[in-house]
């Protein structure tokens, strides 16, 4: 089932979106949830340092994050406390849709990629803002990196 206005996801965003879309508005948050239960542990090197992470200004909740290519692939990396879960469903989402893509596909996604997700009436636009926010930054540090490379 695809849309066709909505311009094309890689398969794991795609995926995600559908998820979300497939469900009611109580159930989204639930599911947001969910992937805030997921959000990846971060590898040792960032993990003994956490600066190196990109803190995030949108977001309300102390965020850091960092898109990171490597041989040819993106992997998104993010903290976010317990105690946001909103944020870290977010987080979650980016790491797991993001993380695998090549670069060209990580630079290919919308930017209005989290309202796709219909949550617009469950969460605030603030931290809608946060997602976008996350998005933005892992975008521009794909470029950045392969400018350097």
């Amino acid at each position: 089932m695809t849309d066709d206005a909505a311009p094309a996801l890689p398969d794991s965003l795609a995926e995600i979106r559908e998820d979300f879309l497939a469900l009611s508005e109580s159930e989204r948050l639930q599911l947001l949830l969910e992937f805030s239960r997921e959000l990846p542990d971060l590898p040792e090197r960032y993990a003994a340092a956490p600066g190196m992470l990109e803190k995030v200004e949108e977001c309300q909740s102390p965020v850091r994050a960092f898109a990171e290519v490597s041989d040819g692939v993106v992997h998104f990396y993010a903290t976010a406390p317990q105690e946001a879960p909103t944020t870290r469903g977010f987080a979650s989402i980016l790491a797991q849709g993001l993380s695998g893509l090549t670069p060209q596909q990580v630079l290919d996604v919308p930017e209005e990629f989290p309202l796709q997700l219909g949550l617009t009436r469950a969460v605030s636009v603030l931290r809608l803002n946060g997602m976008a926010g996350m998005l933005t930054r892992a975008k521009r540090q794909v470029v950045e990196q392969l400018a350097a490379a």
